[in-house]
């Protein structure tokens, strides 16, 4: 059954009492008797109810438990209408069998819908869904997470059960993908936007919760050695530029796509050393080491235009020969910290989408603005991480080029600046099947599923045959032993459970 046709339906079974956390399902025969009610109500024949007005009810859903022959799952009823006037009713019933040793031959289940809605014509139409990457089965490994990359392929006229979609197929491809996989070319980077979050949270509790050290030298003794390699650069220097951040490491097999910036300037390569901060004491003690050597003349170090931050400020009122007196008490080094932080990733983000052409700095704005509190700027920072994630996995597990990375880059801007962070969303993309053929062809399908149907608009009449790893029904469970044993993830294999489900129409007209 199509799921905008349930999405404003009563389900009767919600509102009677449960014994359990989980829904009610009931016997067919009861579904059935309520059924009856729905469709009399409505029938404007029952002149002996005495009902003065007929009210259209929305579509009803029974869930039922399956004990009748036939494992019943679903009962459906829906008003067939012509204007205001009730004309009769559709009548649906979604059967689910795992018990089954082989599948129907197409011919049969169109013949069985002639049949039934004596109909000399039929069009079918198929539906296919693969999963391409579930990040749980990568290279053997068990990962906590919902990361999951299918497609979705649909087509008109099906030959017959469990074909392999044509090439000329409509194709969508669903991205769901959580950050933070240890095996993600970008996990440093995660690591740093976790560090930058810790900070964000301790701003706005005022307890912050300190990571492990990244070095075994403290955070304070690699300031000092930074400020002493820095004491002969002078303003407009921008030798120490060169300097890589010590903790960010970019796996070799993406540097082509996400690489450091060469151009980190000194509030930026601080933040890559204060990473290594480990307590509050420790943060004060950094920060006075830093503007010591900017109060002596020590240090005339090159920052980046346009930076807000206080540190920026302090750094541009040397130049001049004096800074205002600064109190690191408080919020105050944790503030600090975190703006230069927040304003070295931004540049990471920036960098790697404007580098590799996917969205221009006018197009970014609204993430890198600094219009909005710290914390919003966090926020919209993740966003971009999130992407950053997306558009690198697509490229190293499905080898996307330009042409599919820039519009999936835009759908994902375009969601995130009307959306807060949810990296639960399933992010859409049209595509041709032929781009991802390579990692579903030689697999079973997730769900293939086709729909027989004949006549059009009210009176169309529809029968759905459907194959799936998972129940299509949350509460219908099953012992059985799966239809295939042969199903392989990445090589290995896997016993799973397959289900059929049949959904069949009829209708009862009034007039």
């Amino acid at each position: 059954m199509e799921e905008s046709k349930m999405d404003d339906a009563v389900y009767v079974s919600e509102l009677l009492p449960k014994e359990s956390s989980g829904p009610v399902a009931l016997s067919v025969r009861r579904a059935k008797q309520l059924i009856s009610l729905y469709t009399m109500v409505q029938n404007p024949n029952m002149t002996h109810l005495k009902i003065s007005e007929l009210v259209v009810l929305p579509p009803l859903w029974i869930r039922c438990d399956g004990s009748d022959p036939e494992h019943t799952c679903w009962l459906g009823a829906e008003p067939l209408k012509a204007g205001n006037k009730i004309t009769g009713i559709n009548f649906y019933m979604v059967t689910c069998d795992a018990d089954k040793t082989h599948f129907a031959k197409l011919e049969e289940l169109k013949m069985a819908h002639k049949k039934k809605h004596h109909s000399s014509i039929v069009m079918t139409k198929g539906f296919a869904q693969y999963e391409l990457i579930r990040a749980a089965a990568i290279e053997d490994t068990i990962v906590e997470s919902e990361s999951n990359i299918s497609v979705d392929i649909t087509w008109n006229t099906v030959d017959k059960v469990l074909e392999t979609p044509p090439l000329i197929s409509a194709a969508m491809l669903n991205i769901a993908l959580e950050s933070g996989d240890p095996r993600s070319p970008v996990y440093e980077l995660y690591r740093e936007l976790q560090f930058l979050l810790a900070l964000a949270e301790g701003l706005k509790t005022g307890v912050t919760e300190w990571p492990e050290p990244l070095e075994s030298e403290s955070a304070v003794e690699l300031v000092r050695e930074f400020l002493m390699g820095n004491c002969c650069l002078l303003d407009g220097d921008k030798g120490m530029s060169k300097i890589k951040c010590d903790t960010a490491a970019v796996d070799s097999s993406i540097k082509s796509i996400f690489s450091e910036r060469g151009d980190l300037d000194f509030a930026e390569q601080l933040w890559c050393k204060m990473r290594s901060v480990s307590s509050y004491q420790e943060l004060i003690e950094c920060f006075t080491l830093i503007i010591k050597s900017l109060e002596h003349g020590e240090i005339q170090p090159w920052i980046h235009q346009g930076s807000s931050s206080l540190l920026s400020k302090l750094i541009q009122q040397s130049y001049h020969g004096k800074i205002e007196v600064i109190s690191l008490s408080g919020i105050t080094p944790i503030q600090m910290l975190l703006e230069i932080g927040l304003d070295k990733m931004k540049k990471d983000y920036v960098s790697f989408f404007i580098g590799q052409e996917l969205a221009t700095l006018t197009y970014l704005d609204y993430f890198i603005s600094t219009s909005v509190d710290l914390q919003e700027q966090v926020h919209r920072v993740q966003k971009l991480h999130h992407m950053l994630e997306i558009m690198v996995s697509c490229t190293v597990l499905l080898q996307f080029k330009h042409e599919n990375l820039f519009p999936l880059t835009q759908i994902c801007m375009k969601y995130y600046k009307e959306n807060p962070l949810n990296e639960k969303h399933v992010f859409q993309l049209p595509i041709r099947p032929a781009l991802v053929k390579k990692f579903y062809q030689n697999d079973h399908p997730e769900i293939w599923k086709v729909d027989i149907s004949s006549a059009h608009g009210q009176k169309e009449a529809k029968t759905t045959w459907q194959v799936s790893t998972n129940p299509p029904v949350e509460h219908m469970t099953s012992n059985n032993t799966g239809l295939f044993s042969d199903s392989t993830v990445n090589g290995s294999s896997e016993e799973r459970m397959y289900f059929i489900t049949m959904a069949q129409c009829s209708q009862v007209h009034f007039t």
